[in-house]
């Protein structure tokens, strides 16, 4: 696989005093002082609240019967019929498996 990074071609000399001037220039983005630094809190002491909605937020809540993910083969037409219903088309055949009787 390759890495996007390897094709992005290194800056010149210019291109990066250049860069270096803006930011230079830029008086919303001064550089924090040894003195800020040191009062500096982690994100999650500086502000609780929001990071326990964040941290609760994050993936998929759990589910108290997970379905389990397998492989199956099906006929095409069988595929094609169940596809041609619409969204939630694997969720019928869920229905339909779990509703037909196994001798």
């Amino acid at each position: 696989m390759n890495n996007p990074k390897s094709r992005i071609r290194p800056l010149t000399d210019e291109e990066e005093a250049e860069i270096q001037r803006q930011i230079a220039a830029d008086s919303d983005d001064a550089e924090a002082t040894d003195e800020q630094l040191a009062r500096a809190k982690p994100f999650a002491e500086a502000f609780p609240e929001l990071f326990e909605s964040i941290r609760r937020a994050r993936g998929r809540p759990p589910v108290e019967k997970p379905k389990q993910v397998v492989s199956i083969r099906l006929d095409q037409d069988v595929v094609r019929k169940f596809k041609a219903t619409g969204k939630g088309w694997q969720a019928k055949i869920n229905e339909v498996l779990k509703n037909t009787k196994v001798s």
